[in-house]
């Protein structure tokens, strides 16, 4: 047995280890992936499309990447915030804590530019834009940017497919938001995949197929200064145009193919950017191209964690093996409920091709003043899409902004 005194001592030891304890700082637990993520989204954050596609997509990376805080400001386009610019913004989000920013619209540019440049020490994802693609007409050396955009054209493809399988009267309306060049490759990829879906599938001639484009002049409607995108649905489906497919933000085309079929007269659209944009109106929507930024989100904001972030653009293609998979495809396409079956089952294999290597940006193509685009057999480079100049000849609608 320990005698007495040596109980005492050891009695002693614990007591002073526990005092000394006591007197430490206490450890705090710093998650390694903690970082607060600052984001400008263009429109609000629940407009059930593009910039409800950027906040959840901030949503996925706060559960892939425990720590991770949101900030934003969202309306940062001039109509809401006017005297008030993308720089101020973002320098809002420093304020409130954030270490990296995101710019999420091609409206965008000139701020992601100006802030990128003033703030050096800042990475800054740009959403859209190309300013750091060394193959591209604007290049800058900025080595805090980076850009990000999906191949949606391919998405497109299967929008016009969808659109082209399901018309009756032979009309299809496409509803852009301001002309540039991302808005016209993707217009002219609608039409591209509506014109090959109408002669392979439907067996119909491409000189019966109309295709028609009216932009309102921004992403979404900004009323006294862009044209109403609810009347200029109305006046696709009353102008005997049964399926509309839209280009902006948000679901007019949607909600107004819902009311003229609902006044007896079917008709349907093709809605945009959001996952989840059929929800609206499923009975009549046909389906939705949508963006999932979360993976490439995480992809970058990892690398800013470890050190081996750097200058870099991507345009990210589907994941063919699955074109819905949430962790992989930058793009995808949900069908909507207004899809029948036999086109839903047409649309597979039109899928099948795309993923097999069918390119519709394949010669022989005009442009629509007639001019050569692609000789026969000639695929389009990267930037020749990118920069398409004019839309396609058989398309009707403008193909630059008025002066």
């Amino acid at each position: 047995m320990l005698k007495k005194t040596t109980w005492l001592f050891i009695s002693l030891i614990m007591i002073l280890s526990v005092m000394l304890a006591a007197c430490q700082p206490a450890a705090t637990a710093v998650p390694t992936t903690a970082l607060t993520l600052g984001m400008l989204y263009v429109g609000p954050y629940n407009d059930k499309g593009w910039s409800q596609a950027h906040y959840d997509a901030a949503q996925y990376v706060i559960s892939k990447m425990p720590g991770t805080k949101l900030v934003y400001v969202d309306k940062a386009n001039t109509s809401d915030r006017p005297g008030t610019t993308g720089v101020q913004l973002a320098e809002s989000l420093l304020a409130q804590g954030a270490k990296v920013i995101v710019f999420t619209s091609d409206d965008m540019k000139d701020d992601a530019i100006a802030f990128a440049k003033k703030h050096t020490d800042i990475p800054v994802i740009f959403a859209s834009g190309d300013t750091v693609w060394k193959d591209g007409k604007a290049y800058q050396d900025l080595p805090n940017m980076v850009n990000i955009m999906g191949r949606m054209e391919y998405m497109k493809f299967l929008a016009g497919c969808s659109a082209a399988l399901t018309t009756k009267t032979g009309q299809i309306g496409f509803l852009g938001p301001l002309i540039n060049d991302e808005t016209r490759r993707l217009a002219s990829s609608a039409f591209l995949g509506a014109q090959y879906c109408w002669t392979k599938y439907a067996g119909k001639n491409a000189a019966d197929l109309k295709f028609k484009v009216t932009w309102i002049g921004f992403w979404f409607n900004i009323p006294g200064v862009t044209s109403d995108p609810t009347q200029v649905a109305n006046d696709f489906f009353n102008g005997g145009y049964d399926v509309v497919i839209s280009g902006i933000d948000t679901t007019e085309a949607l909600v107004q193919a819902n009311k003229t079929t609902a006044a007896g007269k079917p008709v349907f659209a093709v809605s945009y950017d959001y996952a989840n944009g059929c929800a609206e109106a499923p009975a009549v929507c046909l389906g939705v191209p949508y963006f999932n930024w979360g993976p490439l989100y995480v992809k970058y904001l990892t690398q800013i964690q470890n050190g081996t972030y750097k200058q870099a653009f991507e345009w990210a293609s589907p994941d063919w093996t699955n074109i819905n998979n949430p962790d992989t495809s930058m793009v995808g396409f949900n069908k909507g409920q207004g899809l029948a079956a036999a086109a839903s089952a047409n649309l597979d294999k039109f899928t099948a091709e795309l993923a097999g290597g069918l390119n519709l940006w394949k010669g022989p193509l005009s442009l629509q003043d007639g001019t050569a685009y692609l000789k026969d057999g000639e695929a389009a480079t990267d930037v020749q899409i990118w920069y398409l100049p004019q839309l396609l000849k058989g398309m009707d609608g403008q193909s630059v902004p008025t002066k």
